[in-house]
């Protein structure tokens, strides 16, 4: 679980628009300077000795008849490259059932894993953050036939903290290292240090299962869980975005069309040599040099290279690149260039709706309260409630008849799961219509 991106609103998930980091936590209060600082953790080890890597076709399928008469749900992980390379296919993948133990399979040394998917067959997937790893295993064959998310139970249980690590704190006392999330995958042969670090993911994840379902149970949440497992099913990647270059950090700086359409002439080049050389986009030139060359609009090598941005061997490797790019923006007509008021779902930011629309500024204030209510009566984050966009599409656009049909069509058609529906459409209707 290397992928250091937010989940989108627009999954099934209903996950926070801006999530935070796995392991990020809220801070603590000091201890009193009189008492003892807790003990350490004792940390989390694997039960048997690290096996090999999987990259041969005899291996594979000696593992996968091991799987096939294993016993119960399997938990599997996968490691990427996502800081350093520009696909998001999986470098690694981890497997553990009972009675077959833990597989660390080297994916690239094979066609794809369909294989390993027969062995499992409906055997129920246990994923951490299932989103962050569906697309890469589909990628190579394996199609869960049902699921349960540890990270999405936690969240509907409303822990403070939901990354693996933290589950495995507050289950099992145990301390779980996380030094290598962010480790290049892409590399071969993988440091055994590294390998140790990747079985740790699946280790436990079937005991934490258990668990965290007993919570669920207790909670009355389980229903609520399966259907949000269920609907993680169909989950086929974040929506394309129409124009993938407005996620360009910092573009709120840049000022005008015409320094939007430089932006995004810079942001499309980059990209192709990106995806040509396979590395991540940010390798090649960060998002700060594409709005400084936007803003300065060089127009020869000679004013390029004295700018900040082009400090370094990389980005200078592509000067004439960047080049073409800046013309190309300068050269786009003015009814050609892009909107300055475009953002996620094509609405203006709700700080601008009572300029913009009086009227749907009106409706969403009243709409969030609801959904806040609701969420802190059921001990929910208000975003596994209700994904913040069909909140705020409800409110700038409502059916022409606003009444809890129609509000739960709405809610239905932009992917809530029923037992959302259920909670919300009677006061988001309410919200709706007294604004």
């Amino acid at each position: 679980m290397t992928d250091q991106t937010s989940t989108p609103e627009e999954l099934p998930l209903e996950a926070p628009e801006d999530p935070p980091a796995a392991e990020a936590s809220p801070s603590e209060p000091e201890a009193p300077a009189d008492e003892a600082p807790a003990a350490p953790l004792p940390p989390l080890v694997l039960r048997e000795p690290l096996t090999a890597v999987i990259d041969t076709d005899d291996a594979l399928a000696r593992y996968c008849a091991q799987v096939s008469i294993g016993d119960g749900p399997v938990a599997l992980d996968a490691e990427r490259a996502s800081g350093y390379r520009y696909s998001q296919r999986a470098y690694l993948v981890q497997v553990r059932r009972q009675g077959a133990g833990s597989g660390l399979i080297d994916p690239i040394a094979f066609d794809d894993l369909s294989d390993l998917d027969e062995a499992i067959g409906d055997a129920e997937w246990i994923l951490h953050a299932a989103t962050q790893d569906l697309m890469c295993l589909a990628e190579i064959g394996l199609h869960p036939r049902t699921l349960f998310d540890t990270e999405l139970a936690g969240r509907l249980l409303n822990l403070p903290r939901v990354g693996l690590a933290s589950l495995v704190e507050h289950y099992l006392g145990l301390s779980l290292a996380k030094e290598h999330s962010a480790a290049d995958w892409s590399t071969r042969p993988l440091p055994e240090p590294w390998l140790e670090y990747a079985a740790l993911d699946v280790e436990v994840l079937v005991e934490l299962r258990d668990m965290v379902e007993a919570d669920l149970e207790a909670a009355g949440k389980l229903e609520w869980a399966r259907q949000d497992f269920d609907a993680l099913l169909s989950f086929t990647g974040p929506a394309a975005r129409e124009e993938p270059w407005r996620r360009t950090s910092g573009i709120h700086q840049a000022r005008g069309r015409r320094q939007l359409g430089i932006v995004r002439a810079l942001w499309q080049r980059r990209d192709a040599i990106a995806e040509q050389r396979d590395v991540t986009p940010g390798r090649i030139m960060p998002d700060t040099s594409i709005l400084e060359i936007a803003k300065a609009a060089p127009t020869d090598a000679s004013t390029l290279r004295q700018l900040k941005a082009m400090r370094g061997r990389g980005p200078r490797r592509f000067l004439q690149d960047w080049l073409d790019a800046v013309e190309e923006g300068l050269a786009v007509p003015e009814d050609e260039l892009p909107s300055t008021s475009q953002n996620r779902g094509g609405l203006p930011p709700p700080r601008a709706w009572s300029e913009k629309h009086p009227e749907a500024a009106a409706r969403l204030a009243p709409a969030r309260d609801a959904i806040a209510r609701i969420a802190e009566q059921h001990d929910l984050p208000a975003e596994n409630l209700v994904t913040p966009s069909i909140v705020r599409q409800l409110a700038w656009e409502p059916p022409q008849v606003v009444d809890v049909d129609t509000v739960s069509a709405e809610l239905a058609a932009a992917g809530a799961r029923p037992w959302q529906i259920g909670l919300v459409a009677t006061e988001l209707t309410q919200a709706l219509r007294t604004a």
